[in-house]
């Protein structure tokens, strides 16, 4: 099962060329209207439709966008898209992105600003099975450690580094697939899974020692925002030159509140929401699809300073970690930090500022997980 974080970090010469080339030709005019009078709006994602996006589909399928104004398109990625590029084309209004993949857009010269940070906590893990002792970073020496690589191998090389571990020659360090086929049959002691996604298909898949879906007491977790090297994950982005358009400017308040109130409804409504996004066309099952929302949920819920805010604390152990640390390759992110125009908390300010008005409850601070019974296979 893929998920948006394939989407590659680094690109090629003449790919990062054609990008800047066509972000300065992207249109900082605002968007066109429909017949009925509604501001059309294209929303860039990371991957296919699933769960890890219900708050975006929920906007659009209770009307939430159209009330504000709005005619929201959602493009779904394919394996080759690059979110942010899309954006800086002029193909797209706005993008969700991971920040340190952005980073390093922004880094070649992309010119993007982070409207509203959605996920205040990282959803990557590293996890192995009980009988292999790891139980923190530390313990990753001498073991067989997998990573997508692609932009994702950050958050654990931050916290190998950050426990001591010499990640050139202290770890055999395996090239994971974008599925957890190679941890399953042993070939990974330590393998990188998202809370929502890879996770979940452990605990779908048959313990052939028990017969029984694997548990989650036979797992180890190293949670990398308790270990404090996790990184800052889904966002929405926008052009930084066309926010000065007061046209835009105002638009991407109503795009963010909108996207909030679809956010909140997955928070209050998980079964709907899941079921909203199944009809948008994902092909998840219908276990896995609601473990998903639940799991994403965590990532928003409960919010520290209101759902959508960019927390300085985060943004700034964010780029730290994109300059200080090195990957297998000897590379950094980023060689210095990014541009101030890099986030703004305007627009989210604003958006919440109207939500709280209307009685939008934009902490969550009650709220609580539910609980999901995974079938195999997610069916």
């Amino acid at each position: 099962m893929k998920h948006s974080t394939r989407v590659v970090l680094g690109m090629s010469a003449s790919v990062i060329a054609a990008a800047l080339m066509l972000s300065g030709c992207s249109s900082s005019s605002p968007t066109s209207k429909t017949a009925k009078g509604l501001t059309k709006v294209t929303l860039q994602l990371q991957w296919v439709p699933q769960a890890q996006f219900a708050g975006y589909y929920a906007a659009v399928a209770n009307g939430y966008y159209k009330k504000e104004g709005l005619d929201v398109t959602i493009k779904p990625a394919g394996t080759d898209t690059v979110p942010i590029n899309v954006v800086a084309k002029g193909q797209a209004d706005y993008a969700i992105s991971w920040v340190p993949k952005v980073l390093g857009s922004i880094a070649q010269g992309v010119n993007v600003t982070d409207v509203a940070q959605i996920y205040e906590r990282s959803g990557t893990t590293q996890i192995s099975f009980k009988d292999k002792g790891i139980t923190s970073p530390a313990d990753l020496a001498g073991k067989k450690v997998g990573s997508w690589g692609y932009g994702n191998q950050w958050e654990l090389f931050a916290g190998m580094q950050k426990a001591g571990v010499n990640t050139t020659s202290g770890i055999k360090l395996v090239q994971q697939a974008f599925d957890m086929k190679g941890f399953l049959a042993g070939d990974i002691d330590a393998a990188q899974a998202m809370t929502y996604n890879e996770y979940a298909q452990v605990l779908e898949t048959v313990n052939p020692k028990t017969g029984k879906l694997y548990q989650p007491s036979d797992l180890n977790v190293i949670n990398w925002n308790d270990d404090g090297t996790a990184m800052l994950q889904d966002a929405i982005w926008a052009d930084t030159n066309k926010l000065k358009d007061k046209t835009f400017d105002a638009t991407t308040v109503k795009f963010v509140k909108a996207s909030i109130e679809g956010w909140v409804f997955a928070r209050d409504n998980p079964a709907k929401a899941a079921g909203i996004v199944t009809k948008a066309g994902s092909t998840l099952g219908t276990s896995h699809q609601l473990w998903m929302t639940n799991e994403v949920n965590k990532l928003i819920w409960p919010s520290t300073e209101g759902i959508g805010v960019i927390r300085s604390s985060l943004w700034d152990q964010t780029v730290k970690i994109a300059e200080a640390t090195k990957d297998n390759t000897g590379a950094t992110i980023i060689s210095k930090a990014p541009p101030a125009s890099a986030y703004s908390n305007t627009y989210v300010d604003e958006a919440l500022k109207e939500l709280k008005a209307e009685g939008v409850d934009v902490m969550g601070s009650s709220w609580k997980p539910i609980t999901v019974t995974l079938n195999a296979g997610g069916k």
